[in-house]
């Protein structure tokens, strides 16, 4: 059983979470989340929500364990809900190399990343894309999940090389194992 259960989930001032059954829905300042969920109960108490295992659901002994495993997965999808809502997520990226960099047409990224064509990327409902400065991209939104995806998903437009001093683009913070290249 998770350890996370342990500790109740605080809803901060400004979100409401609406516990119905086998349907979770959050609604914040950032926009509004539901969840449907089996084999777990939300339990409210004042302004913090505990996760519990449903007892009142029979299952066979080889699907209990199964349906311990997702009183941890539950209460961190609820709390990244709540997180969600009030606060938000943001993921940073930076591009290395000379002629690299990042910039902003209307809503729409381009990057230059020494191909022959630049890449545009346009963002997902929910999700702001910011270049702050060339060498810079700041993705933010509600949903850990799609602004994770849509980081990964420039990052891979041109990952860091290791033969090439790292040029590419990392997450900020990010260590690049850097490789000598073969000598003749």
């Amino acid at each position: 059983m998770s350890r996370l259960i342990k500790k109740p989930i605080v809803v901060p001032n400004g979100v409401d979470v609406k516990i119905e059954p086998n349907k979770v829905t959050v609604k914040g300042p950032l926009g509004e989340f539901s969840m449907d969920y089996t084999y777990v109960k939300f339990r409210m108490d004042g302004n913090q929500i505990w996760v519990e295992e449903n007892k009142d659901v029979n299952l066979p002994p080889r699907l209990m364990k199964k349906a311990k495993a997702f009183l941890g997965t539950r209460w961190s999808l609820l709390r990244n809900m709540i997180v969600g809502v009030s606060e938000g997520f943001k993921k940073e990226l930076e591009i290395q190399g000379v002629g690299y960099r990042a910039q902003m047409q209307g809503n729409t990224l381009v990057l230059t990343l020494g191909y022959s064509h630049p890449i545009k990327i346009e963002p997902p409902e929910g999700i702001t894309i910011e270049v702050p400065r060339p060498s810079l991209v700041v993705v933010k939104g509600a949903s850990k999940e799609l602004v994770g995806q849509v980081a990964a998903n420039i990052r891979k437009t041109r990952e860091p090389m290791p033969f090439a001093r790292g040029k590419g683009v990392r997450y900020v913070g990010e260590y690049v194992i850097t490789k000598e290249v073969k000598k003749a």
